[in-house]
C-alpha cells in the first residue's frame, strides 16, 4: 500500500522534478518506508512505498519494464498475483523482485487495459509509455483505492490524495455544485469533489491520455449489476457456496510479509473474518474502538461493542487490544482528521481515524468488515422504503426522498441563500437518478426494486466507505483489505436471490418501529431481517449470539453528545463566532436546523457533524 502521484504537460513543456518532490512529499504518510520519482520529457511519475510484499529494494518504485518502455507507480495489492506470474512466466516474463506490483507492470505490458479484468484486488496505479507518450491510469472495480485527477491549462496532475495535486499548483478553490450535492446526500453522486477542478476517478475505470491530446479519455470496465438468477439454485447449495468463498477471500487476503491483524467490531462481519484468519494466523491480533455512554439515550446505549468483541477474541483466541472514545475526542482530533479526509463523506468518521491510529501501532495490515452489508443486504429498513411497483421514476422519487440524509429540499434554497444564484440550477434528483445508468424492462418485481437499491448503495454509500477508510488508515502508514470485496465473492452475491437475504421482501409499509417520533434516527436501525443467507454461512464461524443479533453500524453517541458534553463546542462553531461556512450557508437557516437538535426536536446529529467539518475544512484548505 503506497501513495502515487505525477502529472503530464499535455502540451509538451518539461516536467519539473522539483514540483513532482512536493507531491510526493504532500502523500508521504501513505508511504514512510522509500520514496521515488521518475522524470521525462513531459512527465514526472512519483511514488511513496509502504513495504507490504517483498521488504527489499527490489519492490523500489518507480518501477521499469525490463525493456525500459514502461514505468508504474502503484499503490494496492493484487491478490492473485502468484498465478498471474505463473502465467506470465510461461509466456516468457522475468521478474526481478517478489511483488505484486510487477505482475502488474507486465500484466499491462502483456495485456494492456485488459489486464484489470484479470485482477483480483484492490488497487489504483498509472503507468506512462515512454514509446507512445501516453499515460494509463486504473482503479479497482469497487473504489478501494483512491485516485483524484485535475487538469488545469495543459497540466494533468493525479494523486491518491488532493493533496498532492494542490502541491503540484493547483489551486483550492470550493466546488459550490459539489456542496450543494454534499449538503443533500451526505456523499458526492457524481466525481465531483469539494475542490474545484479536481476529480475522483471512478470505481472500475481507467484512464488514458496521450502527450499533445486536449483531453483524458476515461472508460469503464466493470460495474455492479445485482439480479435475479434465471434459474435459482436450493437454499443448501447457496450456504456451501458462499461460506467457500468467504473463507478462501480470507484466506486469499492473508498474504504479507508484516505483520497483519483485523478489525473486531463485535458483529458477525468482522468476527467471522477474524474467525478464518485466527486459525491461519498464531496470536492474531484484534482491535475495537468503543464509546463512554454515560449520557447515551435510546438506541445509543447499545453503540459500545467491547464486551461481544473481547467474548470473540477469548474464543478465537486473539492477541486484543481496544480504546474507548469520549465526547471530547471529536473536537481534538477534528483539525488532523480534516487534514487527511480531506473532505466529508458519508457518517461520522473520527472513530475510524482513532481505529486506524491504534492499529498502526501493532501491525502495518488489518482486515476489515466493510462490504458485507451492501453485498447481502445489511439495511432492510432503506430497501423496504423503496418497495414502490407500480412506477420505476417513483421508486426514484421514493428513494431520492429517503437519501436526503442532512437538507431535506423543503430548505435547501434558504439554506444556500448566499450562494443560491450559483448553485440553483443543479438539480440534485437528477443527479440520483444518474447513478441509476440503466434500468430495465426487467424492474417489475419487488426483488427488482431492491436488486437496484442494492447496486445503488455499492456504488455510493460504499465507495464513499471505502474512500473514508483508506484516507483514515493511511494517514497513519496502515492498509485495509476488505474480503468481502473480493471478485469471486462479490460475483456470488450479485446473483444470491434476495428472498435468501431479507424478510418479508414484498412488504412495502414495514419500517423499523423507531421511525415515528422527534427524537428517530432513520439512517440507523437494529434489525435482525437483512443478511439471512451470510447470518447463516457466518453463524458456522461466530457465536450463535453474534450471527443472531440485531445489525448495528459502527456510530458514536454523538446525537446524545451534540446536546450534552459537546454543545458548547457545537454553538462555538456554528452558533457564535464568524465561522467561515457563512460565506456560503445561510446563518440564520442553519441556526434553526441546529436548534432542533440540542432542544429534542429533530435528530440532526448527521447535519451537525458535517457542518462542523466544513468549517474545520474551510479553515484547512481556502
Amino acid at each position: 500500500m503506497c501513495g502515487i502521484a505525477g502529472f503530464v504537460h499535455l502540451d509538451g513543456a518539461p516536467a519539473s522534478a522539483g514540483t513532482l518532490k512536493r507531491m510526493t512529499d504532500a502523500v508521504a504518510h501513505r508511504g514512510p518506508d522509500g520514496e521515488g520519482g521518475f522524470v521525462e520529457g513531459a512527465a514526472a511519475i512519483g511514488h511513496r512505498r509502504l513495504a507490504i510484499i517483498d521488504l527489499s529494494p527490489a519492490g523500489a518504485q518507480p518501477m521499469h519494464s525490463s525493456d525500459g518502455r514502461y514505468v508504474i507507480s502503484y499503490n494496492g495489492e493484487v491478490f492473485n498475483f502468484r498465478e498471474l506470474r505463473q502465467e506470465l512466466e510461461a509466456g516468457g516474463c522475468r521478474f526481478s523482485s517478489r511483488t505484486d506490483s510487477e505482475v502488474v507492470l507486465y500484466a499491462y505490458q502483456r495485456w494492456g487495459a485488459a489486464c484489470l479484468a484479470r485482477f483480483n484486488g484492490m488497487f489504483a496505479f498509472a503507468i506512462w509509455d515512454r514509446v507512445e507518450r501516453s499515460l494509463f491510469i486504473a482503479r479497482d472495480r469497487y473504489g478501494i483505492k483512491p485516485v483524484y485527477v485535475a487538469q488545469s491549462g495543459a497540466l494533468l496532475a493525479f494523486g491518491s490524495e488532493v493533496k498532492a495535486i494542490l502541491a503540484a499548483g493547483v489551486t483550492a478553490a470550493l466546488d459550490v455544485e459539489a456542496l450543494l450535492e454534499y449538503f443533500t446526500f451526505q456523499n458526492y453522486l457524481t466525481t465531483r469533489t469539494l475542490f474545484k477542478g479536481v476529480s475522483l476517478l471512478p470505481a472500475g475505470t481507467y484512464l488514458t491520455v496521450k502527450a499533445g491530446d486536449s483531453a483524458p479519455r476515461l472508460t469503464k470496465y466493470w460495474d455492479f449489476d445485482f439480479r435475479e438468477p434465471e434459474k435459482a439454485a436450493g437454499e443448501r447449495e447457496y450456504v456451501e457456496e458462499l461460506d467457500r468463498l468467504f473463507s478462501q477471500a480470507v484466506r486469499r487476503q492473508l498474504v504479507s510479509d508484516v505483520d497483519l491483524g483485523c478489525y473486531l467490531s463485535g458483529g458477525i462481519d468482522s468476527g467471522s473474518i477474524t474467525a478464518v484468519a485466527a486459525a491461519e494466523v498464531p496470536r492474531l491480533k484484534t482491535f475495537t474502538c468503543g464509546f463512554d455512554l454515560s449520557s447515551a439515550s435510546g438506541l445509543e446505549l447499545n453503540f459500545d461493542e467491547r464486551r461481544k468483541a473481547e467474548h470473540m477474541s477469548y474464543a478465537f483466541g486473539t492477541e486484543h487490544y481496544e480504546m474507548v472514545l469520549k465526547a471530547g475526542d471529536m473536537e481534538y482530533v477534528m483539525p488532523k482528521l480534516t487534514r487527511h479526509l480531506e473532505e466529508p463523506r458519508i457518517g461520522q468518521s473520527y472513530p475510524n481515524f482513532y481505529a486506524a491510529q491504534l492499529t498502526s501501532k501493532f501491525v502495518k495490515v488489518v482486515l476489515s468488515g466493510s462490504g458485507g452489508d451492501e453485498l447481502f443486504g445489511g439495511y432492510p429498513w432503506r430497501y423496504y422504503r423503496a418497495l414502490v411497483n407500480d412506477d420505476f421514476e417513483h421508486y426514484i422519487d421514493q428513494y431520492y426522498f429517503y437519501w436526503q440524509r442532512l437538507i431535506p429540499n423543503t430548505v435547501i434554497r434558504e439554506v444556500f441563500r448566499p450562494i443560491w444564484k450559483d448553485v440553483s440550477h443543479v438539480w440534485t434528483r437528477d443527479l440520483f437518478r444518474g447513478v441509476f445508468t440503466h434500468h430495465a424492462e426487467r424492474v417489475t418485481t419487488p426483488e427488482d426494486y431492491v436488486n437496484y437499491s442494492l447496486g445503488f448503495e455499492a456504488r455510493t454509500f460504499l465507495h464513499s466507505i471505502l474512500v473514508v477508510e483508506d484516507k483514515l488508515s493511511m494517514a497513519h502508514g496502515l492498509e485495509t483489505r476488505v474480503p468481502f470485496l473480493d471478485n469471486d465473492l462479490v460475483d456470488f452475491a450479485m446473483s444470491v436471490p434476495v428472498r435468501l437475504k431479507l424478510k418479508n421482501v414484498a412488504e412495502t409499509a414495514r419500517i423499523n418501529e423507531n421511525e415515528s417520533g422527534p427524537k428517530s434516527d432513520r439512517y440507523f436501525r437494529r434489525t435482525n431481517d437483512g443478511k439471512l443467507l451470510l447470518r447463516q454461512v457466518l453463524s458456522r464461524h461466530v457465536p450463535p449470539e453474534i450471527s443472531t443479533g440485531d445489525k448495528q453500524g459502527f456510530s458514536a453517541p454523538d446525537a446524545s453528545w451534540f446536546k450534552g458534553e459537546s454543545i458548547e463546542y457545537v454553538r462555538r462553531r456554528l452558533l457564535t463566532g464568524s465561522g467561515r461556512l457563512y460565506e456560503y450557508l445561510d446563518r440564520d437557516a442553519v441556526a434553526a436546523l441546529v436548534n432542533e437538535h440540542i432542544s429534542g426536536a429533530h435528530n440532526r446529529r448527521l447535519l451537525i457533524w458535517s457542518l462542523l467539518s466544513f468549517e474545520s475544512w474551510c479553515e484547512q484548505f481556502l
